[in-house]
């Protein structure tokens, strides 16, 4: 079984950043993708953002140019760098760690941007 814990999130004004994190621990062979979402309360869970074993990326629209998604592979842990943070950033952001064929998610972290 692997073990998923998100941390970071907090109350931001509009344009400060966060950083979120994101380490898997327990049964860990593989991890072959790491990936952030988010959900704004009464809105449909969205992926902000992902991250290949090879370090590939690939983030939505919306936060391209404010957003950096980055890993350590040693402590298998999953970084997202947010900047010039929105008020439509707030929302619950969840990690999703992929190892092989199974995914294992985190409990979430809250992030809320203040307008």
């Amino acid at each position: 079984q692997v073990q998923v814990q998100e941390s970071g999130g907090g109350l931001v004004q509009a344009g400060g950043s966060l950083r979120l994190s994101c380490a898997a621990s327990g049964n860990i062979f593989s991890i072959t993708e790491m990936e952030w979402y988010r959900q704004a309360p009464g809105k449909q869970r969205e992926l902000v953002a992902s991250i290949t074993s090879s370090g590939r990326t690939n983030y939505v629209d919306s936060v391209k140019g404010r957003f950096t998604i980055s890993k350590d592979n040693a402590k298998n842990t999953v970084y997202l760098q947010m900047n010039s943070l929105k008020p439509e950033d707030t929302g619950v952001y969840n990690c999703n760690v992929w190892q092989r064929l199974s995914n294992y998610w985190g409990q979430g972290t809250q992030v809320t941007v203040s307008s």
